[in-house]
């Protein structure tokens, strides 16, 4: 287990992080903040399902070639996509050339969309599972911090149900934590203080 570690500029982070600029930054200025614009919460499940196998440093370095590969994560193109996009993606090494992967990131727009339709926004639709709020969490170490919970087994269930594809339990609770729906961030980590909100 990775221990909590002052970077060189003062600050304590989680120990899950490497001292990598990419995997900073991403860290202190996106991982835990609650996230509203459904083309952001597309964007994070369109790479959270990438990541399945993976390290998150490893998808976060294709993160641009996704963002051009995926028509800047907007489901509505993307849904669109025809089997000649999938063959192009296949052989493109911006990202994760898994056939499965890509094709379950084209399949996965379309039931987004019907999603937005149904509740209005994507966001409402993932923030109704935490109740509209943050929940608020007090790791001490990361031993502490689950895989899964309550909440990404009942949500990962209800996307399956609705059709969506490489989004188990332990893939939603990265979403969950990504998008600020809890706040996961160790307690002796300067981003714990900064988001959290009793």
């Amino acid at each position: 287990m990775k221990k909590l570690i002052k970077h060189e500029d003062g600050k304590i982070r989680c120990g899950w992080l490497s001292k990598d600029p990419l995997y900073v930054k991403y860290h202190d200025k996106e991982w835990g903040v609650p996230e509203y614009e459904d083309k952001k919460h597309f964007e994070f499940l369109t790479l959270e399902s990438a990541q399945a196998g993976l390290s998150w440093i490893t998808i976060l370095k294709r993160r641009e070639g996704y963002r051009n590969a995926f028509y800047d994560f907007d489901p509505h193109q993307v849904k669109d996509m025809s089997e000649r996009d999938v063959k192009r993606l296949k052989s493109d090494t911006r990202i994760i050339r898994n056939e499965m992967k890509i094709r379950a990131a084209i399949h996965n727009a379309s039931r987004f969309i019907e999603i937005q339709k149904e509740f209005g926004s994507f966001a409402f639709y993932f923030w109704s599972f935490v109740n509209g709020s943050t929940i608020q969490n007090n790791w001490k170490s990361l031993k502490e911090v689950p895989a899964t919970t309550f909440v990404s087994d009942e949500l990962a269930f209800d996307l399956k149900k609705r059709g969506f594809k490489f989004l188990g339990s332990t893939t939603v609770y990265a979403h969950l934590q990504a998008a600020g729906l809890v706040n996961d961030h160790t307690v002796d980590c300067f981003r714990h203080r900064e988001l959290f909100s009793p």
